[in-house]
C-alpha cells in the first residue's frame, strides 16, 4: 500500500495551484470542476510538469523537492498514468504497445505476469490487432495493460472513461473495480457516481485549492455544486 504526500505550488498563467495532501493507498479520488487543476496535479506526480515550489514522496522515495533539487525523471519515478483517450501506438499492435512500458523501463518479461494481466482485462483475444480496429473500451483496457505491465508503485487515472459513451462506461467499470486490489491509484473525474464506485478516499480541488478531504461523503457534499 503505497503512501503518496505532496506539497506543491504550480503558476500557469493566470491559474495558480497550490494543493497539500497525503494518501494511504487504495483509490484516492481528485474531483472538481473543470479548471480546478486536477490533470495539472496528476501531471506533477507523474514527472511530466515540474512545480515551481514543493515536495512530493511515494512512499519512502522523493520525487521532487524543490529545495534540495531533486527532480527524478518520469520514466524513473515507475509510475503508470491512463490518458483520457488512451494514446496507444497506432502503428503497433496490441502486444507491441503492452510491451513499450515494460521495455521502457528497462524491466525482464515476465510471462505469468503478462497472462495474468490479460486475464485481468479480458485483453488475450486483441494481441494481433491494432488500435485502430479496437472499440474504445478495449482501447482504454489495453492502456490500462500497458500502466500495469510496467510494474507501477502507482497508477494514474486521468479521466480515463471520459471519451466514452454510456455503454462502454458501464463495460469499462469492472475492469477498474478489480484494479482497486492490483495497485494504488489516483483517480481524476468530475463524475460523482463514477467515483463513488471506484475510490477510497477524496480529495475535492476547487479553483487550484485543497477544498476537502476526507471519504466518500466529500462527494455527496460537493457534487450538487459542482454539477449544477
Amino acid at each position: 500500500m503505497s503512501m503518496l504526500a505532496l506539497d506543491v505550488e504550480k503558476r500557469l498563467g493566470d491559474f495558480a495551484l497550490a494543493a497539500r495532501f497525503e494518501t494511504a493507498g487504495g483509490v484516492t479520488a481528485l474531483f472538481g470542476a473543470s479548471g480546478a487543476g486536477k490533470t495539472t496535479l496528476v501531471n506533477m506526480i507523474a514527472g511530466l510538469i515540474a512545480p515551481d515550489r514543493g515536495r512530493i514522496r511515494l512512499d519512502d522515495t522523493v520525487l521532487f523537492d524543490s529545495a534540495a533539487r531533486i527532480d527524478v525523471a518520469a520514466h524513473r519515478r515507475r509510475i503508470g498514468y491512463v490518458f483520457q483517450e488512451g494514446r496507444l501506438f497506432p502503428h503497433l499492435s496490441v502486444a507491441a504497445n503492452l510491451d513499450y512500458g515494460r521495455r521502457m523501463c528497462g524491466l525482464a518479461r515476465d510471462g505469468a505476469e503478462t497472462e495474468r494481466i490479460l486475464d485481468l482485462l479480458d485483453i488475450g483475444h486483441l494481441l494481433d490487432r491494432r488500435p485502430g480496429k479496437l472499440s474504445g473500451g478495449e482501447r482504454q483496457r489495453v492502456a490500462f495493460g500497458r500502466a500495469l505491465l510496467m510494474r507501477p508503485r502507482l497508477l494514474l487515472l486521468d479521466a480515463p472513461l471520459a471519451s466514452l459513451d454510456a455503454p462502454r462506461k458501464r463495460e469499462i467499470l469492472p475492469y477498474l473495480e478489480k484494479l482497486r486490489d492490483e495497485v494504488p491509484m489516483v483517480y481524476v473525474s468530475h463524475h460523482a457516481p463514477e467515483l463513488k464506485r471506484i475510490a477510497t478516499s477524496v480529495v475535492l480541488l476547487d479553483a487550484g485549492r485543497v477544498a476537502a478531504t476526507g471519504g466518500i461523503e466529500v462527494l455527496d457534499a460537493a457534487a450538487t455544486e459542482l454539477m449544477g
